[in-house]
C-alpha cells in the first residue's frame, strides 16, 4: 500500500506562525474583558478553529465577543506577519521533493491562510488545493476537515497522510482513518510535545523537515499502530 494524498496543517507545520497567531489571540482576548496569557492560548486553543475558540471563551464569559472580534485579532495578527513569519525550515525543500498530490487543510480562515502562506513563499506552490475549517461544519478535533480534504483530492481516507503538529489536529485526522505524522519543530512545541501527539494517535513524530519524505515512505506507517508500541520513532 502507498499513500495517494499529502495533507499538511499550515500553522506550526508549514509556517512557524502559532507563537505570532497566540500572541495576537491573547492580546485581543484581554482587551475584551477575557484575561487570558500567549501561553495559556497555546494550552487551550492550539489547532482550534477560530470559531470553536470563540465559542468556548463566550460560554465562560456568559456574553458575546463583538462581531468583528475575529477581524480584530487577524489585523493584530498580520501586523506581525510581515516582519516575524517564515516557513518553517526546511519546509520548501521538502514539500518539492515528495511526488506525489499535496493539499493544505487548516483551522484559519482563508484569508489567513492564503497570507501565511505568502508571506512564507509556499502560497504558490499549494494553490489552489487549501481547505479551511470554515468550509465545513465542525473544526478539529473533529474529522470534518481531513474528510471534506479528501473528497475534492478525490483521495481515499486510508490511502491520506496528514501532517500535524497540534492535539485536536492528530485527534480529527485519526477520526477520519487517516494516518497522522506528528511534527514538533515549530518555535511553540515545548519539550514532551512529542509524547502528547503520540498519545492523540500520531503514527511517528518528528522535528526535522528535511525527515519527512524518507518518512512518506516508511512501510512502518502502514503497521497497525499496537505493532508499533515501544518503538522509539
Amino acid at each position: 500500500m502507498s499513500f495517494d494524498l499529502i495533507i499538511f496543517d499550515c500553522d506550526g507545520v508549514l509556517v512557524d506562525s502559532e507563537v505570532i497567531s497566540c500572541r495576537a489571540h491573547a492580546a485581543t482576548l484581554t482587551r475584551h474583558g477575557y484575561p487570558i496569557t500567549e501561553d495559556q492560548v497555546l494550552d487551550r486553543f492550539l489547532g482550534v478553529s477560530d470559531l470553536e475558540a470563540r465559542l468556548i471563551v463566550e460560554a465562560e464569559l456568559g456574553r458575546k465577543l463583538p462581531d468583528d472580534f475575529e477581524a480584530q485579532m487577524k489585523q493584530t495578527a498580520l501586523q506581525c506577519y510581515a516582519d516575524e513569519l517564515r516557513p518553517v525550515p526546511y519546509v520548501v525543500q521538502a514539500v518539492a521533493a515528495i511526488g506525489l498530490p499535496k493539499c493544505v487543510a487548516s483551522s484559519g480562515t482563508p484569508e489567513k491562510i492564503r497570507h501565511g502562506l505568502t508571506c512564507a513563499g509556499l502560497y504558490d506552490i499549494l494553490a489552489p488545493h487549501i481547505f479551511s475549517a470554515s468550509q465545513v461544519k465542525r473544526g478539529k478535533p473533529a474529522p470534518d476537515l481531513f474528510l471534506f480534504a479528501a473528497e475534492q483530492m478525490q483521495a481515499l481516507p486510508a490511502r491520506c497522510v496528514v501532517i500535524e503538529d497540534s492535539v485536536p489536529g492528530v485527534t480529527g485526522a485519526r477520526a477520519a482513518g487517516m494516518t497522522v505524522l506528528g511534527f514538533h519543530g515549530g518555535s511553540h512545541c515545548r519539550p514532551g510535545y512529542a509524547d502528547k501527539l503520540r498519545a492523540a494517535g500520531a503514527a511517528v513524530t518528528f522535528d526535522d523537515m528535511r525527515q519527512l519524505p524518507g518518512m512518506i515512505g516508511d512501510a512502518r506507517l502502514h503497521t497497525p499502530r499496537r505493532a508499533r508500541e515501544g518503538e522509539d520513532p
